[in-house]
Order: C-alpha cells, then sequence, then structure tokens
C-alpha cells in the first residue's frame, strides 16, 4: 500500500470521542449524514471485526450499494474496513457510476483526543486495484474531498444538536 494514492481527510469536532465514534456506529445517527443530499438506508450495521456495515444511497431513482467488511475495530478510538461496491445482494461489482472506480478501497478512521475535542482522520487507499482504478481513484481528489466534507458538516451538525441535549 505504500507506493498507492492515498485520499486522507482530517476534521476537528468540538465533541468528546465518545460522541464522534456513536455518529458512526450508531445505524441512525450515520443515515443522517452518510451520503449526503441523498437517501441513506443503512440496511446493517455489525460493528465488530468481520461485521458487515451494507449501505444503500438512493438519489434520482438510482440505488448504490455498498458492502463494507470491518477489520479492525478499536472503541472509541479505530475503525478499519474494506469498502466495496454492491449489487442488491451486497456481491462486490464495478461501479455504476465509473467502471474504473477501484472495486474495494480500504479504509482506516481514527478518533483522537484533543483537548476536550476530537481529531478524525480518514484515509482512502485503492486495494487489489489495477493501474485503471488506480489511475481513477488518483484523479478523483476533489470529488472525494467535497462529499466528504459535506458528510463531516453534518457530523458536526449532529454534534451540536446533541451537545445542545445534554
Amino acid at each position: 500500500m505504500e507506493d498507492l494514492p492515498r485520499f486522507v481527510i482530517e476534521r476537528e469536532f468540538d465533541a468528546p470521542r465518545e460522541h464522534v465514534w456513536n455518529a458512526w456506529t450508531d445505524p441512525e445517527k450515520l443515515a443522517h449524514w452518510y451520503g449526503p443530499g441523498v437517501e441513506t438506508v443503512i440496511h446493517k450495521l455489525d460493528v465488530r471485526p468481520g461485521g458487515l456495515w451494507l449501505c444503500e444511497m438512493r438519489w434520482g431513482g438510482n440505488p448504490n450499494y455498498q458492502r463494507i467488511e470491518f477489520k479492525e475495530v478499536v472503541e472509541p478510538e479505530r475503525l478499519v474496513w474494506l469498502h466495496c461496491t454492491a449489487d442488491a445482494e451486497w456481491n462486490l461489482t464495478a461501479s455504476p457510476m465509473n467502471a474504473d472506480w477501484p472495486k474495494i478501497i480500504h479504509t482506516t478512521v481514527t478518533l483522537d483526543n484533543s483537548g476536550g475535542k476530537t481529531r478524525l482522520r480518514l484515509t482512502w487507499v485503492p486495494h487489489d486495484a489495477s493501474e485503471a482504478e488506480i489511475a481513477c481513484f488518483a484523479n478523483a481528489g476533489e470529488g472525494m474531498t467535497k462529499g466528504w466534507n459535506a458528510g463531516m458538516d453534518l457530523i458536526a451538525e449532529l454534534l451540536t444538536q446533541a451537545n445542545d441535549g445534554d
């Protein structure tokens, strides 16, 4: 994985680490922010090594299925998974939006305490990818940044609402 392109996004949240962890591991909260601007349905969320997160995002009558298999779970500080585009039966498939998009992305999310705040770092790296998939991923930074930043804004909003409710 050393020579592969990486996508990294970092964000600091004004909330305890446990609250940020909950935004990633509570199906209701996850559906609120994951896939901003679309309807997100969490079909399954089993947050443990070997557990699955089955997600469907719907927009314009087009479903997009994702199958995520957790590889490492260290509550409340680290999630590692393999992120795959799937068909309606949750089988690995090419992306319906771009055939050269990596079929599998190795994802790492870390949450660090930072003076009462939480520092999040998300890293995406193509996994078992072809040269075409690696090139596609390497050229998609702007779109990935836009999408993830929109989701991070929604997490911040959720955390603000949670703090207001305390």
